[in-house]
C-alpha cells in the first residue's frame, strides 16, 4: 500500500501505521453501525399501509368539500408525450408479396409492421383480425402498391417479424450501462411530463404518454379487431389547464386541436381514437386527491343505499303485479341487477362486440325450467357477458318472478328482447327517483360491498394465524368475484407454479419426517439428565414446530392458488368493495395492510387507511 503513496504520506504512513489503522476501523465500525440503524429503522416502521415518501401527500380528506361541480382551482402541466416517430426497418429487412420482395412506401411499411410485430399471436389466426387489417393495410398504401397487393394469403411478414424478435432480445440482452441509461431517460421524462400542478400541490399524472399507433385488439371477441389504430397528433389532442397558467406548447409546427379552462372536468388532455370514435383522456393517478374524493364519493353512496334497500326491494316487489307491462319488467329486471350484481348493459351498435347486460337481454339467452336439479322456479342465465367473458348461472327465484319471464318470453323468438319495453336510460332515471345518485353500478358496489363485509363476518376466526386469516380473506374475496361474473381463464405458468410448490410441499414433509426421527432420538437420551442432551432435545423440538408452521403456510398457499386459478380477485378489490372493509379488517385481527393491498393498491387508498379504524362497519 505504502508503496502508491507520495514520500511525505509514506513517511507518516511508517511513524504512525497503528494510528491511521485504528481511524480505519473505527471509520468501518461507524458505517456498519450507521447502515444497521437504518435497517433497524426501516423494521420498526409500523406496517399501516401508507406508501413510502407520502409525507407531501395531500390529506384532502380533512379538508372542507368545495362547492359543488369544482373540481379544482388552478391547473398546471406540459402536456402529453407523443409517440415516437416512425423509424424505417433496415433496407435487408423486406417485406415479400407473392414469393418476391417489394419495396414499400413510408405509411404502408409502417401498417405492415404492425402486423409483423404481432405474427406469432393467437390474434393472427383469426379471420375477422386478418380481413380487418387488410382493410386498412390497403388504405395505406399509395395507388400503386394497390394494383399490386390485393389478397392478404400472399402477404409475407415473417422477414419483418424475426428482425424485430432479434431486436427484441438486443434489448433484453442489452449491458447494465444501456439499460442505466435507458432507465435515467425515462426517469426524467416521468420528472417533466409525469406530475402536475393543482392548486398549489404537486400531483402525479396516471397516463402522460399518448398511446403509440398499433393494430386495435379489443376486448373478447370484438368485430374491428385488427383495424389500424392511427398516430394521434396535436391536432387531435384538446388541452385542458387553469386560465392563469402557461397552456403547454405543442410540438413544432403543429397547433392543438382545442385549449379549455374547464374547472369542473378531471381530465388533462383528450381526443377520439380512430377505431370505435371513443374519447380518450389523460387524468391523473389513482392516488390522487380528485380520483380519491371520486371513489369516496361512490362508496358512501353505495353505504346510503343500505339504508334504503328494504324499502327500494319492497317497491320492485309490489310492482311484479302491476298492470302496466313497462313497470312489471323495469321491476324483474332491478330484481336480478340487485339479486345477481348483473351489469345494466347497454344497446350495442353491429360494429361493437356483442356482449350482454340485463337491460340488453334477448330470449335466447334465458331458459326457465319449473324444475332442475332438485329445484323449483330455475332461470338458466347463458351470455356473453363484460369482455365477451361466459356468464352462467341456474338460479332459483321466486314464484311472481318466474311467471313473469314467462310472461315476457310468450310470443317471442330468439333475437327479440326479453325486456321489449326497458332500456338502461330509462332503468337508470327510475333509479334516481328512488335514490339520489343511484345507478345499477352503485347496486353492484353495494351489493359486492355488503357480501365481503358478511363473508369477512362469519368466515374470520380471530384465533387463526396470519396465513389462515390471508386464506379466509380471499375466499370471502372470492365470494365477491363470483357473484360479480370476476372470471379468467387458467394462468399459463399454473401448473408449473403449482408442481413447484406441491415439490416444495413433499420437501418440507420430508424434512419433518427426519426431524421428527432425529427429536425422537434426542428425547429419549434427553432422560438420562444430560444437560446438554435435554437443550439439543429442546432445540430440536422447536425447530421441528417451525417446520410444521412452515408446511402449513405452504399448504395454505397451495389451496388459495388452485381456489384462486380461474378467478379474478383484482377487479373487485380495486373497484367494487370499500377498501375501508379490508383496512379495518386488518386492523382488527393484526393482518399487515401490505399482505392485502400492493404498493399501487395501497397508494390509491391511502384515504381509507387514514379513514378507517378496526371498528368500521360498511
Amino acid at each position: 500500500m505504502a508503496t502508491a503513496l507520495s514520500p511525505l504520506c509514506r513517511c507518516l504512513w511508517g511513524k504512525h501505521k497503528s494510528y491511521f489503522i485504528l481511524q480505519d476501523q473505527r471509520l468501518a465500525v461507524s458505517v456498519c453501525a450507521a447502515a444497521a440503524k437504518r435497517r433497524l429503522s426501516r423494521k420498526r416502521q409500523p406496517a399501516t399501509g401508507a406508501p413510502t415518501g407520502q409525507q407531501g401527500t395531500i390529506k384532502w380528506w380533512e379538508e372542507e368539500k368545495r362547492e359543488d361541480g369544482v373540481k379544482w382551482s388552478t391547473l398546471e402541466h406540459k402536456g402529453p408525450v407523443f409517440a415516437p416517430p416512425y423509424e424505417r426497418v433496415p433496407r435487408n429487412v423486406r417485406f415479400f408479396y407473392d414469393g418476391r420482395p417489394l419495396d414499400l412506401s413510408e405509411e404502408t411499411e409502417e401498417a405492415a409492421t404492425f402486423y409483423a410485430k404481432m405474427l406469432n399471436h393467437d390474434y393472427c389466426t383469426k379471420d375477422i383480425f386478418n380481413n380487418n387489417f387488410f382493410k386498412d393495410f390497403r388504405k395505406s398504401m399509395t395507388s400503386k402498391e394497390k394494383e399490386i397487393i390485393k389478397d392478404f394469403r400472399k402477404c409475407n411478414f415473417q422477414e419483418m417479424h424475426e428482425y424485430f424478435q432479434a431486436e427484441s432480445e438486443k434489448r433484453k440482452q442489452a449491458t447494465k450501462e444501456e439499460k442505466l441509461a435507458k432507465k435515467n431517460e425515462n426517469e426524467a421524462l416521468i420528472k417533466e411530463y409525469g406530475f402536475c400542478m393543482i392548486d398549489g400541490h404537486k400531483e402525479k399524472i396516471g397516463n402522460f404518454r399518448l398511446e403509440p399507433p398499433g393494430l386495435f385488439r379489443g376486448r373478447g371477441e370484438h368485430p374491428k379487431m385488427g383495424m389500424i389504430k392511427r398516430r394521434i397528433g396535436a391536432s387531435d389532442v384538446s388541452i385542458n389547464c387553469g386560465k392563469e397558467s402557461k397552456v403547454p406548447p405543442p410540438p413544432p409546427g403543429s397547433r392543438w386541436k382545442e385549449v379549455r379552462h374547464d374547472n369542473t372536468v378531471t381530465w388533462l388532455a383528450s381526443w377520439i381514437e380512430n377505431v370505435q370514435g371513443q374519447v380518450k383522456y389523460i387524468m391523473l393517478n389513482p392516488s390522487s386527491k380528485l380520483k380519491g374524493e371520486k371513489d369516496h364519493i361512490k362508496y358512501e353512496t353505495a353505504r346510503r343505499l343500505d339504508k334504503s334497500i328494504d324499502k327500494i326491494r319492497a317497491t320492485y316487489r309490489d310492482e311484479w303485479k302491476s298492470k302496466e307491462m313497462r313497470v312489471r319488467q323495469r321491476a324483474v329486471a332491478l330484481y336480478f341487477i340487485d339479486k345477481l350484481a348483473l351489469r345494466a348493459g347497454n344497446e350495442k351498435d353491429e360494429d361493437q362486440a356483442d356482449t350482454v347486460g340485463c337491460c340488453s337481454l334477448r330470449v335466447e339467452h334465458v331458459q326457465l325450467h319449473k324444475e332442475l336439479n332438485d329445484k323449483e322456479n330455475v332461470v338458466v342465465f347463458d351470455f356473453p357477458g363484460k369482455d365477451s367473458i361466459r356468464y352462467y348461472n341456474e338460479v332459483e327465484v321466486e314464484k311472481r318472478v318466474f311467471k313473469n319471464l314467462e310472461l315476457f318470453m310468450e310470443h317471442k323468438k330468439e333475437g327479440d328482447d326479453l325486456f321489449d319495453r326497458l332500456n338502461t336510460q330509462v332503468l337508470n332515471e327510475h333509479l334516481k327517483e328512488l335514490m339520489d345518485g343511484l345507478t345499477a353500478k352503485v347496486f353492484r358496489t353495494y351489493n359486492a360491498s355488503k357480501t365481503l363485509q358478511n363473508q369477512l363476518d362469519l368466515l374470520t376466526d380471530p384465533s387463526a394465524t396470519v396465513p389462515e386469516k390471508l386464506l379466509t380473506y380471499n375466499r370471502a374475496n372470492r365470494a365477491v368475484a363470483i357473484l360479480c361474473n370476476h372470471q379468467r381463464s387458467v394462468p399459463k405458468g399454473h401448473q408449473k407454479s403449482m408442481e413447484n410448490l406441491k415439490e416444495k410441499i413433499r420437501a418440507k414433509r420430508d424434512a419433518i419426517d427426519d426431524c421428527e426421527s432425529e427429536y425422537h432420538d434426542l428425547k429419549k437420551a434427553a432422560k438420562r439428565g444430560s444437560v446438554k442432551e435435554k437443550v439439543n432435545a429442546d432445540k430440536k423440538g422447536k425447530q421441528l414446530e417451525r417446520l410444521k408452521d412452515q408446511l402449513k403456510k405452504l399448504e395454505l398457499q397451495e389451496t388459495d392458488r388452485d381456489e384462486n386459478k380461474t378467478i379474478a380477485l383484482g377487479t373487485s378489490k380495486l373497484n367494487y368493495l370499500d377498501p375501508r372493509i379490508s383496512v379495518a379488517w386488518c386492523k382488527k385481527n393484526g393482518v399487515p395492510i401490505e399482505k392485502i393491498f400492493n404498493k399501487t393498491q395501497r397508494t390509491k387508498f391511502l384515504w381509507a387507511v387514514h379513514m378507517a379504524d378496526e371498528n368500521y362497519r360498511f
